[in-house]
C-alpha cells in the first residue's frame, strides 16, 4: 500500500547506495588500471630496436667541422655531391663551425669512421661524444672511391665501440636500425627494412658508387657516416646517401667494402713508421678458421724473417685474441717502435708463436724528395699563420716556392697553396708526408689536392703530378 511518509526516506537510501557503488566501480577500475599498468613493466617493452639503441649509441659520436673554403670542381663534381647528398652548401668567407654527419667508433683507442664526403670541405673536425665530451679528431684515411673515412681522437679512457658484422647474407625485408645526427639532432634513432641490395649511385662516367645497400630506415642530412645495425647490434653498413627527390629512400656502404680497406686504411708501417712486413686480409674469421688471415708478407722483413708466411691465421698478437683485422691493429698499435711483438698463428691447424721486430724507420727527407721529384718546395704551417685562418690544426703544408720549369709550374701550381692531400691521403707535416713520398718512384703519377686563396676566399682544387 503506498505511502507518502515511507517513499522519500527509501528512496534517498536507494541513492545513498547507488552513488557508494559508482564510487566502488571507480575505486576498482583505477586499481584495476594500476595493475594493469605494473603487469607491463617498461623491461617488458623493451624491442630488438630499443636493445639495439641502448647498446650500440655510445659509440656513435657528432662530427662538426670548420669550413674554411669553397670548393668548386672543374666537372661539377662537389655540385653532384651536394644534390646527392643533400649537403648544405658553404657560403664564401664565411669561417664557422656547424654539424654536418655522423660517424661511429671501431675501436677503444679512438678510432671512428664517418664518409668522405663528410669531411670533405673541412679544415678542422670535432667530435662530441655521446656523453657530450668534444675533442678533436685528426684524418688518418681517406678514400673517396668508396666514400669513407678514418678518424681518431684521443681519450683519457678506452672508449665503447661497433661490432663489425658482415653484408653477405642480408635479406631483403630484414630489420635495420639507422644511429646518427639527422639535421644537428644527436642520437636519433629510426628502423626500417633492407628495401633493395646492389644498388649503384652513379655520379660521373669515372665516380659510382656500386653493391649499396637500400633502406627504407629514415635518412636525414646528418646521418651520413653512420651506422646500419642489425637487430644483433652488429654494424652491417655506413650510411651514405638519401634521394632527396624521394622518401624513405637511403643508401648504406656494406660493411664487407669496410672490412676489405681497413688494413689499407690502418696500415700499421703508415701510421707507426716500421718495418713489420705483415699485410692482412681484411675478412675477419669464422667458428671453422679463427683469426684474422695474412694476405701479403713482405720480402726480408722481419715477419719473412720470423717465418710468417701468406695464408698464415694470426689468432693472437702479445696475448690480445684477434678475431678480425681490428683486433690485430688494436694491439700492434699499442707495441712501440723497438719492440719485438708477439704473434701466435695457425698454419695447416697447428698453432705456432713467432716472435717479429717492430723495427723503427729512419725519417724520410720529404723536402729534398718533394723538389726532386715535383719541383715543389714546402714547410709546415707557422703559429700565428693557424690564427690568422681561426685554426687550432694545420690542414696541409704551405708551398714556398714552384721550379719555373717544372710540371707544377705548367699545372699552374704558386707560391702559397696548400697541399692538403698527397696520393689520396692527408699529409699535415713533414713527417706525414715523407711517410707517403719515400714511396713514390719516378715515373709514377701522384694526385695532390690543393687549397689556394682568391679574392678573400678559399678554393680546393686537385691535379695529377708525375714524378720526375
Amino acid at each position: 500500500m503506498y505511502d507518502p511518509r515511507v517513499m522519500p526516506d527509501r528512496s534517498r537510501r536507494a541513492g545513498a547506495a547507488m552513488r557508494w557503488l559508482v564510487s566502488m566501480a571507480v575505486v576498482i577500475g583505477a586499481a584495476a588500471a594500476e595493475r594493469a599498468t605494473a603487469q607491463t613493466p617498461r623491461s617488458q617493452r623493451v624491442t630488438p630496436v630499443v636493445r639495439v639503441f641502448e647498446q650500440c649509441s655510445p659509440a656513435v659520436v657528432n662530427l662538426s667541422t670548420t669550413r674554411v673554403v669553397t670548393v668548386r670542381q672543374p666537372r661539377g663534381l662537389d655540385l653532384l655531391f651536394e644534390d646527392i647528398f643533400d649537403m648544405p652548401r658553404p657560403r664564401q668567407r664565411q669561417f664557422k663551425t656547424h654539424s654536418v654527419g655522423s660517424g661511429f667508433l671501431i675501436h677503444e683507442d679512438g678510432y671512428l669512421v664517418t664518409n668522405a664526403h663528410v669531411i670533405e670541405q673541412a679544415a678542422e673536425i670535432s667530435v662530441t661524444l655521446a656523453d657530450g665530451t668534444e675533442l678533436p679528431a685528426e684524418e688518418v684515411a681517406r678514400d673517396r672511391q668508396n666514400d669513407l673515412a678514418i678518424l681518431k681522437v684521443d681519450a683519457p679512457q678506452p672508449l665503447p665501440h661497433l661490432k663489425l658484422g658482415r653484408s653477405d647474407d642480408l635479406m631483403p625485408g630484414e630489420t635495420v636500425i639507422a644511429i646518427g645526427n639527422p639535421l644537428g639532432y644527436q642520437h636519433t634513432v629510426t628502423s626500417g627494412i633492407v628495401s633493395a641490395l646492389d644498388r649503384e649511385l652513379r655520379f660521373s662516367p669515372d665516380l659510382a658508387y656500386s653493391g649499396l645497400i637500400q633502406t627504407d630506415a629514415s635518412i636525414n642530412p646528418g646521418n651520413s657516416g653512420g651506422p646500419l645495425l642489425n637487430v644483433h647490434g652488429e654494424l652491417i653498413g655506413v650510411n651514405t646517401a638519401i634521394r632527396g627527390d624521394a622518401q624513405n629512400i637511403g643508401f648504406a656502404i656494406p660493411v664487407d667494402e669496410l672490412h676489405e680497406l681497413l688494413p689499407t686504411m690502418l696500415d700499421i708501417e703508415r701510421i707507426r713508421r716500421v718495418d713489420f712486413g705483415i699485410h692482412f686480409d681484411g675478412a675477419g674469421g669464422s667458428a671453422a678458421q679463427a683469426g684474422v688471415r695474412v694476405g701479403r708478407v713482405d720480402a726480408r722483413s722481419p715477419a719473412a724473417g720470423a717465418d710468417i708466411k701468406e695464408g698464415d691465421r694470426v689468432v693472437s698478437v702479445n696475448g690480445v685474441r684477434t678475431d678480425d683485422f681490428i683486433d690485430a691493429f688494436g694491439a700492434l698499435n699499442r707495441a712501440r717502435p723497438g719492440d719485438t711483438v708477439s704473434i701466435e698463428v695457425v698454419r695447416d691447424g697447428a698453432r705456432k708463436t713467432a716472435r717479429v721486430a717492430f723495427e723503427a724507420l729512419p725519417a724520410a727527407d720529404a723536402p729534398v724528395m718533394l723538389g726532386r721529384y715535383f719541383g715543389l718546395s714546402a714547410r709546415e704551417f707557422r703559429r700565428l699563420e693557424l690564427r690568422r685562418l681561426g685554426i687550432e690544426r694545420p690542414v696541409g703544408l704551405i708551398i714556398e716556392r714552384v721550379e719555373p720549369e717544372s710540371e707544377a709550374a705548367r699545372a699552374g701550381v704558386s707560391q702559397g697553396d696548400i697541399v692538403t692531400l698527397f696520393g689520396g691521403w692527408p699529409v699535415t707535416s713533414m713527417s706525414s708526408l715523407g711517410q707517403l713520398i719515400e714511396q713514390v718512384s719516378s715515373g709514377d703519377g701522384i694526385p695532390f689536392q690543393l687549397l689556394r686563396e682568391q679574392a678573400g676566399h678559399w678554393t680546393r682544387f686537385e691535379l695529377v703530378l708525375r714524378a720526375q
